[in-house]
């Protein structure tokens, strides 16, 4: 989803008026596109907007949004969620395809760069620059807030959702943007 217009000549004067005093330019405010209560697969047909595939981990009623926005060939995506295990670390990653029954319908990680071999381990194409990486640890209430900055866009439609991941990504060489287990998804079109 991109910023309108008129947030996008907000920002671009912002952008100016902070050149001129030597500050670094404040990233534009982040839309939200999907905002949700998470809730079981559905047996068949339409799939919930947020679902959860490990109800201890991502229990029912937890609250995910994310946002997005565009400026200067930069994009910001951003979550918000509430309702996890408190103190809890998790992985988060934009995924190529709308939440499905299984976890595994949520497609790969999209890619600025595609990796050629499938799944992509390579530190090369999973890595924070390549992908949106969203990892957070929840507060002592079980909420979290993460925020990614890249220095590219979305090609359109091809990136269709957030997936919460059970541990933080890695970057080691032949596991690099791993993080675990599925454990919930958020269809959200970017």
């Amino acid at each position: 989803m991109r910023t309108t217009v008129a947030a996008l000549v907000g920002a671009a004067l912002l952008t100016g008026a902070t050149a001129c005093s030597g500050e670094t330019p404040a990233a534009p405010a982040v839309k939200p596109v999907a905002e949700t209560e998470v809730a079981g697969p559905a047996a068949s047909g339409d799939q919930p907007k947020g679902i959860t595939y490990d109800v201890k981990r991502i229990p029912l009623g937890a609250k995910l949004s994310t946002g997005s926005s565009v400026a200067g060939g930069r994009t910001t995506v951003e979550l918000k969620v509430s309702g996890l295990q408190p103190d809890t670390k998790y992985g988060s990653h934009v995924h190529t395809k709308p939440c499905g029954a299984k976890p595994a319908d949520s497609g790969p990680h999209y890619q600025n760069e595609k990796d050629p071999v499938t799944p992509s381990v390579d530190p090369k194409y999973a890595n924070a620059q390549n992908e949106i990486w969203l990892d957070f640890t929840t507060d002592a209430q079980g909420a979290a807030t993460a925020t990614a900055t890249v220095n590219w866009e979305f090609r359109k439609g091809e990136a269709n959702a957030v997936i919460i991941h059970a541990t933080h990504s890695s970057t080691e060489h032949g596991k690099a943007g791993t993080a675990g287990d599925r454990l919930a998804c958020l269809t959200a079109q970017f």
